[in-house]
Parts: structure tokens; C-alpha cells; sequence
């Protein structure tokens, strides 16, 4: 049923032959997959991938049966993607799918689109689930001018990621982690030395024991020892903006003025670019006007 609704649903756009489909897939939940990613996986020629067990048994839950898989992880990347570009410079379509999620957003497949494109050949995006966007949308700590830094997985070494925490405090804008399990405390105690900032931390997003909470900094450490399965899973976590201060009146003042006249946030981005003031600070102003 699902495989004929993703036809009837997709199969009267174009797909090019000679072309790279980058497949994003569920991040754990398998009724997210879209009807353009089950089309084109069945579509394809050849499917690529990061795993060849883990995205054969992802198929065939979909009832897809290819023979075949290419495998393209970060160990072979760069040699495999010669082969991928000779079978789409034979005409073929390939799928290229990660274990989960969207490829080349801190999973493989960067290597192999950039091998793609510097072949001259085209690089199609199937877009779908991704715990970065996951995460971002349950957070609610992007309000305003919606910005934040993507960081992904932070280095293993407890030098090396306190380090990159220490540089992460000085960001004032939102930022998204990834962590593995088995890591996720030692990464937690270094987030510790942002204090009263808070972190969002979502674990198994999706699944059925899916838990998004938001603590302090100071606090993740004993959150996720305080129930035994909070350590389990594949972790997002989103450190929320760091609230700067206005330095003056002078940001309220401009921002009341052309709240007469703009909507909310054309008034905000002004008002921060005449004072120099912090736009999520001024934003936060703004609501307060408006609700009074």
C-alpha cells in the first residue's frame, strides 16, 4: 500500500538518470519515511549506503527488495565514490541513504556528493527526518531571528571537548550537539561549566521511549543519572541562546517607535541594527509590548 501511494503520489516528477538521489530516511520512527524517498529507492538503479545490513533490512520493511548494495561509509568514502560516479556516468540513477536521518549532516555521504559534483553530474536531495530539525522544533529556544550553530559531535578526548566547550560559551546564539550513548555523560560533565545556561536534550526522538527535556547545564549530569535508561540512545541536545542584556535604553526606545509602524519582526531586526543591541533581548521586548 505505502509503495503504491508513493507512486501515485511521485512518480509524475522527473528523475533523472545520471543523477545522485541523496535519500534521507527515519531517525527511528519507520513511518517517517517520505512517499519521494520510497519511490526513489525503489526507482533507483543501485542504492548506496552506510550499512548494507541495516538499510537491506530498512528495505525490505518498506517490502523493497534490491539484490545489491553499495557500501559508502566514512572508511571508503572517497574510493567508493569513484564507482558511483562511473555507474552515473553510465546512465544509472543511484540512492544514496546513512543509517538514519538526512546523509552528510554528521553522518557520510559529504565526500561523495562533493565527488559527484566535481564530476559534473547532479546531486538530487530527497529531504525527510533529521534530528536537528527534530529537536529544533520542540525546543522552543530559537524564538526571534531563529538562528543557531550546528556543531554535531564534539571530539571524543576530554581535553580536546572541553576545549570546544570553553569556545562554545563564548556563542551567543543557539547550538545544535549530537552525541553517541556511551559518551553522552562525559560530554555532559563537560557542559557542566556553562552553569545556569540551559540545554535541551532530546533522546531516542521519534521512538517509542522518546524524552525531550530541558535542564541547566550544571544539572544534565544528574539528569540522566537519575533514571537508569537515560543513557540510552542516540542523543540531540540544543543549548539554548545565551540572553545578552541591552546595553541602553536606547534599543527599547527605537524599537517602541517602530512597532507603530512594522510588523514585529522587521521592528526587531531595525531596532537591533540602529542600537547594536541583542535581537533576541529586544524581540523578548517586543512580546512584552504586545501583550500589554
Amino acid at each position: 500500500m505505502a509503495l503504491g501511494a508513493a507512486r501515485d503520489a511521485a512518480a509524475s516528477q522527473h528523475y533523472p538518470q545520471g543523477a545522485l538521489y541523496v535519500v534521507a530516511t527515519p531517525i527511528g520512527n519507520l513511518a517517517d519515511i517520505g512517499l519521494r524517498a520510497l519511490h526513489v529507492l525503489q526507482l533507483a538503479d543501485a542504492v548506496a549506503c552506510e550499512d548494507t545490513r541495516h538499510t537491506q533490512a530498512l528495505l525490505r520493511s518498506y517490502g523493497i527488495d534490491k539484490p545489491a548494495l553499495l557500501a559508502v561509509h566514512e572508511h571508503n568514502e572517497r574510493e567508493a565514490a569513484l564507482g558511483v560516479v562511473e555507474r552515473l556516468r553510465g546512465g544509472e540513477r543511484v540512492a544514496y541513504a546513512s543509517d538514519a536521518g538526512t546523509p552528510a549532516v554528521s553522518d557520510p555521504g559529504a565526500r561523495l556528493a562533493a565527488a559527484v559534483h566535481e564530476a559534473g553530474l547532479r546531486v538530487i536531495p530527497i529531504p525527510g527526518a533529521s534530528s536537528v530539525t527534530t529537536l529544533l522544533s520542540a525546543a522552543g529556544a530559537v524564538a526571534g531571528d531563529g538562528a543557531f550553530v550546528f556543531a554535531g559531535f564534539l571530539a571524543p578526548k576530554a581535553g580536546e571537548r572541553d576545549a570546544a566547550v570553553a569556545a562554545l560559551s563564548q556563542e551567543a546564539r543557539a547550538v545544535l550537539l549530537l552525541e553517541a550513548p556511551h559518551r553522552v555523560e562525559a560530554l555532559a560533565k563537560s557542559l557542566a561549566a556553562l552553569g545556569e545556561r540551559r540545554v535541551t536534550v532530546g533522546r531516542e526522538l521519534t521512538k517509542q521511549f522518546e524524552e525531550i527535556a530541558s535542564v541547566p547545564c550544571a544539572q544534565l549530569a544528574a539528569w540522566l543519572q537519575a533514571a537508569p535508561n537515560r543513557s540510552r540512545g542516540e542523543f540531540a541536545l540544543l543549548l539554548h541562546p545565551q540572553e545578552v542584556a541591552a546595553r541602553s535604553g536606547e534599543g527599547l526606545r527605537v524599537l517602541k517607535l517602530l512597532l507603530a509602524e512594522l510588523p514585529l519582526k522587521a521592528a526587531v531586526k531595525l531596532a537591533a541594527e540602529i542600537s547594536g543591541e541583542s535581537k533576541n533581548a529586544l524581540y523578548d521586548e517586543a512580546l512584552k509590548l504586545k501583550r500589554e
